[in-house]
């Protein structure tokens, strides 16, 4: 199963945009360089007063489709 890191930095105000609905998919950079694409929403247990912050692990099928997501650290 295809797996990629992430840092994300989201301050709380941006990520009101994917939790009222207005952006459905977070596009970043994994930290080896390729782009990825997720669904927001997966990310609504990460978020506190700060926002989104810290390093990632994403998981994907082998038809590159959203499997899971797992905090690895605290930035």
């Amino acid at each position: 199963m295809p797996e990629v890191r992430v840092s994300l930095d989201i301050s709380y105000q941006d990520y009101l945009a994917y939790y009222e609905g207005v952006a459905e998919s977070v596009v970043t950079k994994a930290r080896d360089g390729r782009k990825v694409k997720f669904p927001a929403r997966v990310l609504r247990p990460f978020l506190s007063q700060q926002g989104i912050v810290g390093e990632f692990l994403i998981r994907f099928n082998d038809r590159r489709k959203f499997v899971g997501i797992k905090k690895l650290n605290q930035k």
